[in-house]
């Protein structure tokens, strides 16, 4: 796979080859950093029909599985909310690949997958 920016159905087919492994995400926004280790049970997407305001998003990438947050600098960590971890999608977001970790850049920040 060549290194570069990825259409949503490229990022999907690369990305559900990870199923079943360890995740690490690595989330920036604003002042904001948080990291996320998940054990990647399986992956899906959301539409969210029901948008009161901006703040909720159109589409959800859900990663599945169990894991832990780790919140940057004070290094606490907290088991995960929920059996997912919820990443924001909009029809501007951008999808990258390296070779070896995912990036999903929005408007609220961007989000780095990687294995562990």
């Amino acid at each position: 796979m060549e290194h570069g920016f990825l259409s949503i159905e490229a990022f999907n087919t690369q990305i559900q080859q990870w199923n079943g492994r360890t995740v690490q995400i690595t989330k920036h926004e604003i002042n904001d950093i948080d990291q996320t280790v998940i054990h990647l049970q399986s992956i899906s997407y959301d539409q969210n029909t029901r948008r009161i305001d901006d703040y909720v998003p159109k589409h959800s990438l859900l990663l599945h599985g169990d894991g832990q947050i780790e919140a940057l600098p004070t290094m606490s960590d907290t088991p995960l909310p929920s059996s997912h971890y919820e990443i924001p999608l909009e029809d501007d977001s951008l999808f990258e690949f390296n070779g070896q970790k995912f990036f999903i850049s929005t408007n609220r920040g961007v989000y780095k997958i990687e294995l562990v």
